[in-house]
């Protein structure tokens, strides 16, 4: 069987793929293996679902390679646009369910997740309206010589998503890929697998032809490294750590040298000055950093903040953190659910310990929440020196460290004290401030007087509560 019964306490009883979605169908790996998926919210097994090895990378890539030689070349853009955003239409169809898997198997509350889904809708949609606007030029180089550059897909994109933001993560990689004319084979996260498998269903249901787009379940070390390392895979694309990061581009260079495109790690500064709106400041910082359990690359998880508000900051974000809550992903009042797995759960409380023994201050948290699940309480540290672990590296879970800054240069000396540059946040009234600090500030996005806002302020208003509750 490549399906099983399956129940959430918001959608109900629905039916769980569990095999490889190979070119529009559901099949076994070919070695027959299979992993267990957990619940991070009762530590229990929610299923088991099919394990790819090399094999089956080859002959999911085979399927795409197909694909890409035959129909889908004489598929025309606005067909492609049409298919994505039949997919989006289906997508939103099924946001309930796709919601409620996604909370049974990453954690994350119901409320966020069915913001998750609508976001994948919206980026699936996006793509669609961008596949028939992809143009070239003409070139006039001499008046002997017809010179133009065209647009032409890559091929074969091998993509590998991560644990954190699952469906977003499968719609932000096949939506481009797929919009230029390309095919996908896609893995999942070994910890998260549910949700893109019920949405490969909606793959098929949209209409695109066999072989388009793939989505396989299995383990880094071996479906990833496979798909990274493959010989006719023409670009690989890999959200996660920096260390794996690293492997994925050695081995696409000792291979066929492949196209990568990486988003990796963060240690993101939140820079909040004398001036700034403390209340407001307060909100975004606490959204910054426990925002999806701190399970995010560009959490704002340095936070410095300026001496003369520096004690009122403190005391105020104290109480905002304190009052997040923490339980049920189902809870309707739920803001933060477990961390995804054990090995997070035990990474993250190691980092917590280190920084107790390192002498920083723990403000808040600082252990379990409850004793079933992989749960943590919301952890602020102060008394955080520059050199301390907590400081330095990525923790990827509940745990923030402040620390006091006096002038604006010192602002931006601390703030691009990090090797990944990654994201950065500035609160201040003063526009002249803003816009100076950002400018100077090595990251790649820079908020002001917000954080982790990837679209308009509608995004803010549906998530209520967990930012201004």
């Amino acid at each position: 069987m490549t399906t099983t019964q399956l129940e959430t306490p918001s959608s109900g009883k629905y039916t769980q793929p569990t095999g490889l979605f190979i070119n529009n169908e559901w099949v076994k790996g070919v070695d027959g293996k299979t992993f267990e998926t957990i619940n991070p919210s009762t530590e229990e097994v929610i299923c088991s679902v099919a394990e790819a090895t090399e094999k089956d990378v080859d002959i999911a890539v085979a399927a795409a390679r197909k694909a890409f030689e035959g129909p889908w070349k004489k598929v025309t853009p606005e067909e492609r646009g049409r298919l994505l955003v039949k997919l989006a239409d289906l997508v939103e169809k099924n946001l309930d369910l796709l919601a409620a898997v996604e909370a049974l198997d990453n954690g994350k509350a119901l409320s966020m997740a069915k913001v998750d889904v609508g976001m994948v809708a919206g980026c699936l949609r996006y793509y669609g309206g961008w596949a028939d606007k992809i143009e070239g030029k003409v070139i006039d180089t001499n008046p002997d010589t017809f010179s133009y550059t065209r647009h032409e897909p890559v091929g074969v994109c091998g993509q590998i998503i991560p644990w954190n933001f699952p469906l977003l993560m499968w719609s932000w990689k096949i939506g481009p890929a797929v919009a230029t004319g390309n095919t996908v084979v896609l893995k999942t996260a070994e910890q998260t697998p549910l949700s893109a498998l019920v949405a490969a269903n909606l793959v098929k249901e949209a209409g695109f032809p066999p072989g388009v787009i793939n989505i396989i379940s299995g383990f880094g070390k071996v479906a990833g490294a496979a798909i990274s390392s493959h010989m006719d895979v023409d670009k690989v694309a890999f959200t996660g750590s920096t260390v794996v990061g690293r492997q994925i581009m050695k081995a696409a260079a000792s291979s066929n040298l492949k196209k990568v495109t990486l988003e990796l790690g963060g240690k993101s500064p939140n820079i909040v000055f004398n001036d700034a709106d403390i209340e407001n400041a307060i909100s975004w910082v606490n959204f910054g950093i426990f925002f999806n359990h701190g399970q995010c690359c560009c959490a704002g998880s340095r936070i410095y903040v300026q001496s003369g508000i520096y004690d009122k900051f403190v005391e105020r974000f104290k109480a905002r953190a304190t009052a997040n809550k923490v339980g049920d992903p189902f809870g309707d009042d739920t803001f933060q659910g477990p961390q995804v797995s054990q090995l997070q759960f035990d990474r993250i409380m190691g980092y917590i310990e280190e920084g107790k023994k390192e002498g920083a201050t723990v403000v808040t948290g600082g252990e379990r929440h409850g004793d079933k699940g992989y749960f943590i309480q919301p952890t602020i540290f102060s008394d955080v020196k520059e050199d301390m672990k907590i400081m330095q590296e990525e923790i990827f879970g509940p745990v923030c460290s402040i620390a006091k800054f006096e002038t604006e240069e010192d602002a931006i000396k601390v703030g691009n004290g990090s090797t990944y540059g990654l994201a950065a946040a500035v609160h201040t009234t003063n526009l002249n401030t803003a816009i100076r600090v950002a400018n100077s500030l090595r990251a790649g996005t820079v908020w002001v007087n917000q954080y982790n806002m990837l679209q308009t302020k509608s995004v803010a208003i549906r998530l209520g509560d967990a930012l201004f509750g």
